[in-house]
């Protein structure tokens, strides 16, 4: 099919308001269109990009193509606020291109991260034309991905950076306007090129070159709950309306993963249609925000594991040829769930997540008091202990554990992904709990969690939870992770402080993973109370974390039961099947 390519047409809001997008549209005739909604600049998106199809390819494959920048964003009319404008802008727009006389009326929408976000923001309207989505690395509660976390910490290291790339872009679109200066725009541009320095400022509120630009940084500070504000945002209870079938993506290593591998399920259940519910499809790959060739320093995970190899654009065009062109055998012989197994280094298909025969198995906590580093006492067992005990550990803000990987933005190499934790392990503000010597692979596929029963000296803390797998030489590579702020215990909503020396019965999310533990490896658990700049360091003082500076910080001593009354325990998804290697 031949194309016309069309540069800044301006697609009419409800509203008055313009949005420029880029058109490829059919020469002659009707054709199947799919939208890509950004903030980031539709000029600067290439035809092709790792973590998306090739744009070529849809194009050969008979589907016409718009790339609109979102509102308030490059060419765009408006003002941008992240997500306030996006259900409407979405819906508007898919309206528009069904009425288009190169349109058949059919419309999908694909792309990663904030244009993943986009996509659940545009089908929870029920947007007519709108037939199929295939949202990567994204989310449908903004609060628990990417912002904050499922356990109530901000995720620091994402907000400061993107905060200041997306105000360092309005800045420059402001001079243009001659409404900013140049220096306010040279400072920010800086702080979007080497943001590692916003993440040490305290008050973390009151970080001067994102609170001086003002916007929407001063509300996500003021709302550190999963309050209104929030879920005014979020999408869980509008999949109702939800009638597109759903390509979800997600990489083991990606801060979007526990949201990817929920609202999978969640759509599976309370999409708005059978064929919404029924249409879902998932793929999960070795893969963090940035890199999905699966390569990194302390692990590669194969040749067979990059998105491009596993036919990640094929599936896209099979996927929209399903529900855009109505072909009911374009997705034949295709599994509705596509997981990279790690370990083994396989893609493998599946029917059904969380897996059908999973075994959920309880690996008890026990030590003889001293888990302390990588080189203590610490034991993880299958069998409940019958001796009480407890293990502490000083957790000082002053002197957080830093982050080694794990699913976040990798900010510097050896910041996401799998990393070697034997750095971090050897502190004493670190305990690890390991299993024995394995004589037979244990695979381990599906959501992970982990039961504590926790006192502190202080009125708040965090706990945080790392799973670990331990290879023969000594390596120690992170799987899964997570995070609770322990005033968030009873739900994200609401805060309510602990009592000094009481005991209490927690749950840490640690989203989930896949990965057959090798005979001469060994299972481990990490637990601390900080995982810094991934997430904000907690004050211990029970007051506004965000408003709170250095001076005010308070060392909390952390305690963690064990024992018959107190069964804390790793609970992992165990697969039992024979064929592993």
């Amino acid at each position: 099919m031949q194309h016309l390519y069309d540069i800044d047409v301006r697609v009419p809001m409800r509203d008055g308001v313009a949005l420029a997008a880029n058109v490829w549209r059919p020469a002659e005739g009707r054709a199947p269109t799919l939208l890509v909604r950004l903030p980031y600049g539709k000029d600067a998106m290439g035809l092709g990009h790792d973590m998306m199809p090739n744009l070529l390819t849809l194009l050969e494959a008979g589907y016409a193509l718009v790339v609109q920048d979102c509102r308030g964003t490059y060419r765009s009319e408006g003002e941008f606020v992240p997500h306030m404008a996006d259900r409407a802008d979405g819906e508007d727009t898919v309206a528009w291109i069904a009425d288009q006389p190169w349109s058949d009326g059919t419309v999908g929408m694909f792309g990663a991260s904030y244009l993943g976000m986009v996509q659940w923001e545009t089908a929870a309207t029920g947007a007519r034309g709108l037939k199929a989505i295939a949202p990567t690395f994204t989310s449908i509660d903004n609060y628990e991905a990417p912002w904050f976390s499922a356990g109530g910490a901000l995720s620091l290291s994402v907000v400061t950076w993107w905060n200041a790339m997306m105000y360092a872009a309005d800045a420059q679109r402001s001079l243009a306007l001659g409404q900013d200066t140049l220096s306010q725009l040279e400072e920010l541009g800086q702080a979007a090129l080497f943001p590692e320095r916003l993440n040490d400022v305290l008050p973390t509120a009151e970080v001067p070159v994102l609170t001086g630009y003002g916007k929407w940084w001063d509300d996500w500070m003021a709302h550190p709950s999963h309050d209104g504000y929030w879920d005014a945002m979020e999408l869980t209870p509008e999949l109702k309306n939800v009638t597109a079938p759903a390509l979800n993506i997600g990489g083991w290593y990606d801060l979007y993963i526990g949201q990817t591998l929920r609202t999978y399920t969640t759509a599976r259940q309370k999409a708005g249609s059978a064929e919404a519910r029924d249409g879902q499809r998932l793929i999960v790959g070795p893969w963090d925000h940035i890199s999905v060739d699966g390569v990194y320093a302390d692990r590669s995970f194969g040749p067979l594991a990059a998105a491009q190899v596993m036919g990640l654009t094929d599936l896209h065009v099979k996927f929209f040829d399903r529900w855009l062109r109505g072909d009911t055998t374009a997705l034949d012989g295709v599994a509705p769930v596509k997981i990279f197994v790690m370990g083994i280094d396989q893609w493998r298909d599946e029917q059904e997540w969380p897996l059908p025969d999973t075994r959920w198995t309880d690996f008890h906590l026990t030590s003889a008091g001293h888990a302390n580093t990588m080189d203590g006492d610490g034991v993880l067992t299958t069998e409940a202990p019958t001796d009480a005990g407890r293990d502490t550990y000083l957790y000082d803000p002053r002197r957080p554990v830093p982050t080694a990987g794990g699913a976040c933005l990798p900010m510097t190499p050896g910041f996401g992904g799998p990393v070697d934790q034997r750095t971090v392990a050897a502190r004493e503000d670190v305990l690890s709990f390991a299993g024995p010597v394995l004589e037979e692979p244990v695979e381990v596929t599906g959501p992970v969690s982990l039961t504590l029963y926790v006192s502190s000296s202080a009125v708040d803390t965090d706990f945080t939870a790392k799973l670990v797998d331990v290879f023969p030489d000594g390596k120690a590579i992170n799987l899964c992770d997570g995070i609770l702020r322990a005033r968030y215990r009873g739900g994200l909503a609401t805060e309510e402080l602990m009592a000094p020396g009481a005991v209490y019965e927690i749950t840490v999310d640690m989203t989930g993973t896949s990965n057959v533990f090798l005979p001469g490896h060994r299972i481990r658990l990490d637990v601390s109370s900080s995982n810094f700049p991934r997430y904000d360091r907690n004050t211990n003082t029970g007051g506004v974390i965000a408003h709170e500076s250095e001076e005010q910080m308070v060392p909390a001593i952390n305690h963690i039961h064990h024992g018959p009354e107190h069964p804390s325990r790793l609970v992992l998804p165990v697969i039992d099947r024979k064929d592993q290697s």
